[in-house]
């Protein structure tokens, strides 16, 4: 048996940087500890290093990213979709390495598990389960400029491949992808009821001998089969309102009758959450139920937005395109090598590495999805492969369908069924999200970039633009048929789309120098506003209301009417061509011919119907009244102080009036289920009543309440401090705070803020005291870590910090010790916007604010404990903070007001760490 090769590593320094230091390994093996400085200085005078997470190296380096042998990408192309930790700690648990300390490395330590770490990988590189494509795709990345790739093909016994070669040649992926196959439509539903026994007998098969005894998760899975039960009258849903309190475990107590009402009735239930998180959560609580995964891979399916999975047709442009840019060829090989391993081709979550776009980029990783509606349905070659195509597939014949708020409310709104039949049976986990989820996808917003991606959908890629883009025309030109009015009315609707904004929009309407009648609109409409504003210089957002508009606005706004009216015919009219031709060759339309008019339909239909309708009604309603259910405004978005996008926008008042319609009325049964459906205002029934308005149960007649409290002992399991001597507009006290709060916990932490200027200013002050104390700190819009690889980093270092804003509190979910403090920095109370203001007067003023205030107080609150023996202590920065806010902690839990000083010794004396 012959002798594995000899692993040969680049002969390269190794770095490791904290906040402060750094560590330096010559390729000598001398290591010493270095300051930042000295690091940066090193690498812009020496050969590049090898490192772990370039981007955030530098970052913390503060230089521009530079040229390194970054073990992430080794390890992205070595193990592909599979899950690491972005650090060196992270790196050897995924390794199986013995880092020789449970928590973060000391920095000397991290270079030699760094140096250990690529000695494993190339080790792996040289055995024969890596197969041929992996050979044929590290050639590419070389041809392309890949630090690895000479490294990486010694490693696999293959000679570099002359570099005048294509580099495209080897990233060809979609020929390893297996073709999906079609199946029988599925018959309709049953209409079987799930007794509360069955339920609670499914629970008990779902438990395992680890599992917590939670009594009350008994209860909860019965209340839940009052969604599964038959529906009496059509547009009168069974509607189960449940709150449980976090501990109960109401994702297996939901997921009991789920099931058995699916495999009684063989049609699938839609379990639809708010966060992307929860979905992979809900999905690997499902391997109890269906342990061998080839049975899983077809009783459950995880589905998401169409702008969420890979384009095997967006990846074939961007290979082909390798031969202009060929350093594009090392993320597309890393690219590659994750979609031939990766279970659904979703790039937001599963097994497709977070930090995987803060290495590559965001144009070779998220955009290569088909976020612009562009799919050319069975015209694509890769059809048959599509990633997107196979999920829906399958879902059609799942027990189990794990979806998103945003997918669901959005496919229920358009209409659009899975395979003619739409689901009968939801359950909505995070359901106090369901408010938000429905006033995002029910809104309209008439804007420069919207309008100008509806014209870039018509006309498709124009002028010497390099970004990818198939217009109308090469989507439906080849399914017209012999309909002799069809080429006219698609070139109607192009060249009137030819009025819509084009590249530079917003350079002209900046400078006054509109084209056309929707960048003349805009122009009004952004003048209206700086005129209107308090502050025009303000880093965020402006808006003002439409009342009284100047005439350049009104005018504007008809020409636009005008012009929005004209697209919208022609649309409608080649939609009726395309339907006809369904129709009157029914007989001879093949499958995928037939699906693909009735998909590029949907999409004309959404467009007329929904979009242009909606924005002409917005523009009308300029000189007429508005209908009081809306509240329209006009806006110029900013980022860092410079305008973005500016136009109008509309949102109901009360967005759970189309959710009912569309989404609860239509269905048989529902359940919308939180831990936190309730604000806790200290009037029970006001309470609840607050929880069927967020929830659309208001609007139907059949919703029932169920609540089963939480088993844990939050009086002794936590303590809850407001600190009544810290100046919260004083960044320098803010700051010390946090430094002393997080000291006393050793980490653990996680500071909340509700302003990103506020966690920037925290963050410089704490680098200091934290890296002396020897406690990581990391921080969202500081770190070049996406939120996502932030929180797993997070949950795995137990001592470490974590900055992020308020909405970080729905992300997070650490059990365990790794988040034993959290401190916010101020009252949440809600923004007073536009919209919010229309929401008060409607919802009840002060009352409406305080509720919020108490949800959002409540979510973040619920994040310390998550089983039996958590922990923690939450602290809130403001003085200010009235008692009537309260009702956001658990009863029994009593919240101490206190200094600073006698703040961090409750948290020494409640973490045991002294003085």
């Amino acid at each position: 048996m012959p002798s594995p090769p000899t692993i040969y590593l680049p002969e390269a320094p190794i770095l490791a940087v904290g906040l402060t230091s750094a560590a330096w390994l010559s390729a000598d093996g001398e290591a010493e500890t270095i300051s930042l400085r000295e690091a940066a200085k090193r690498i812009g005078a020496g050969d590049p290093p090898l490192l772990s997470h370039g981007p955030a190296t530098a970052r913390r380096l503060g230089i521009e990213p530079f040229p390194a042998y970054d073990l992430l990408e080794l390890f992205a192309f070595v193990r592909p979709a599979a899950f690491c930790i972005p650090t060196p700690r992270g790196l050897a648990d995924a390794l199986a390495l013995d880092s020789g300390t449970d928590g973060p490395p000391d920095l000397e330590a991290a270079v030699l598990i760094l140096r250990r770490a690529a000695i494993r990988l190339l080790s792996e590189l040289s055995e024969e389960s890596v197969g041929r494509p992996a050979r044929r795709v590290a050639q590419a990345m070389m041809r392309g400029g890949w630090s690895w790739g000479a490294t990486v093909l010694r490693a696999l016994n293959v000679e570099p491949e002359d570099k005048m070669r294509a580099p495209a040649n080897g990233l060809e992926v979609w020929r390893e992808i297996p073709e999906w196959s079609e199946h029988a439509p599925p018959p309709p539903p049953g209409s079987a009821a799930v007794d509360p026994a069955e339920a609670r007998a499914r629970l008990a098969d779902l438990l395992d001998a680890s599992s917590e005894a939670r009594p009350s998760q008994a209860d909860y899975a019965s209340a839940a089969t009052g969604a599964f039960v038959p529906r009496d009258t059509v547009g009168e849903p069974h509607f189960v309102l449940a709150e449980a309190g976090t501990g109960v475990g109401k994702t297996l107590g939901y997921l009991a009758p789920a099931s058995v009402w699916a495999e009684k009735n063989e049609a699938p239930v839609w379990i639809s959450t708010y966060t992307r998180n929860l979905q992979h959560q809900i999905d690997q609580e499902l391997d109890r139920l269906f342990p061998d995964p080839r049975v899983k891979s077809n009783r459950v399916v995880v589905r998401k937005g169409r702008e969420n999975y890979l384009c095997l047709l967006n990846m074939q442009d961007a290979v082909r395109g390798v031969g202009v840019r060929q350093h594009d060829a090392i993320a597309l090989g890393l690219m590659a090598r994750w979609a031939a391993h990766s279970r659904d081709g979703s790039v937001t979550g599963g097994d497709f590495p977070s930090w995987l776009v803060d290495l590559l980029g965001t144009r070779r990783t998220l955009a290569l999805t088909d976020h612009r509606g562009e799919c050319i349905y069975s015209a694509c070659e890769h059809y048959s492969r599509c990633f997107i195509e196979r999920g829906i597939r399958k879902s059609r014949r799942a027990d189990l369908v794990i979806a998103n708020h945003a997918l669901v409310m959005t496919r229920m709104a358009r209409g659009l069924s899975e395979n003619g039949a739409r689901p009968t049976r939801f359950v909505f986990d995070e359901g106090h999200h369901v408010f938000d989820a429905a006033d995002s996808a029910f809104s309209a917003h008439l804007t420069g970039q919207e309008t100008a991606e509806l014209r870039r959908w018509l006309r498709g890629a124009e002028g010497r633009s390099r970004r990818r883009g198939r217009g109308l025309k090469q989507r439906v030109e080849d399914i017209l048929g012999e309909a002799k009015d069809g080429p006219a009315a698609l070139e109607d609707i192009l060249s009137t789309a030819g009025s819509l904004p084009d590249a530079g929009w917003h350079q002209r309407v900046g400078d006054g120098a509109p084209r056309g009648p929707a960048e003349a609109f805009f122009a009004a409409v952004r003048t209206h506003v700086y005129a209107r504003v308090n502050d025009a210089r303000s880093p965020f957002d402006l808006e003002a209301e439409t009342d009284e508009p100047a005439a350049e606005v009104l005018d504007g706004a008809a020409a636009l009417e005008t012009t929005l009216r004209r697209l919208e015919k022609p649309i409608n009219r080649l939609r009726g061509i395309l339907q006809k031709r369904l129709d009157e060759e029914a007989d001879d339309l093949d499958t995928n011919t037939r699906n693909r008019i009735e998909a590029i339909c949907q999409s004309l239909e959404f467009r007329a119907e929904n979009l242009l309708r909606a924005w002409r009604q917005m523009l009308a309603a300029l000189a007429q009244e508005r209908p009081e259910e809306f509240v329209d405004w006009f806006a110029v978005d900013r980022y860092d102080g410079r305008d973005i996008d500016v136009g109008m926008r509309r949102h109901w008042v009360d967005p759970t009036v189309p959710f009912a319609e569309t989404v609860a009325k239509p269905s048989h049964g529902v359940l919308v289920t939180s831990a936190t459906l309730r604000d806790g205002s200290g009037d029970a029934e006001a309470d609840w009543l607050s929880a069927e308005s967020r929830t659309g149960a208001v609007h139907l007649p059949n919703s029932v309440r169920a609540e089963v409290a939480s088993p844990f002992d939050y009086a002794s399991l936590t303590r809850v401090l407001v600190v009544t001597d810290v100046r919260k507009d004083d960044m320098t006290q803010v700051a010390s705070a946090y430094r002393e709060l997080f000291l006393a916990a050793g980490g653990g932490a996680l500071g909340l803020f509700t302003a990103i200027s506020r966690l920037r200013a925290v963050h410089g002050r704490l680098a200091e005291p934290m890296d002396a104390a020897g406690l990581p700190l990391y921080a969202q819009h500081v770190d070049r870590l996406n939120l996502p690889t932030l929180i797993d980093i997070f949950r795995a270092e137990t001592d470490s910090c974590l900055l992020g804003t308020d909405a970080v509190r729905d992300g997070v979910d650490v059990p365990g010790s790794s988040l034993r403090l959290i401190v916010f920095d101020r009252v949440p109370w809600p923004r007073p916007t536009i919209l919010h203001r229309a929401r008060r007067k409607a919802f009840g003023t002060r009352k409406y604010d305080d509720m919020l205030t108490r949800l959002r107080i409540k979510q973040a609150y619920g994040r310390l404990v998550r089983r039996a023996d958590d922990r923690g202590v939450f602290v809130l920065l403001d003085p200010m903070m009235p008692s009537r806010l309260g009702g956001a902690f658990p009863e029994g839990v009593e919240i101490e007001r206190c200094g600073l000083a006698d703040a961090v010794a409750a948290c020494r004396e409640f973490f045991g760490t002294g003085a």
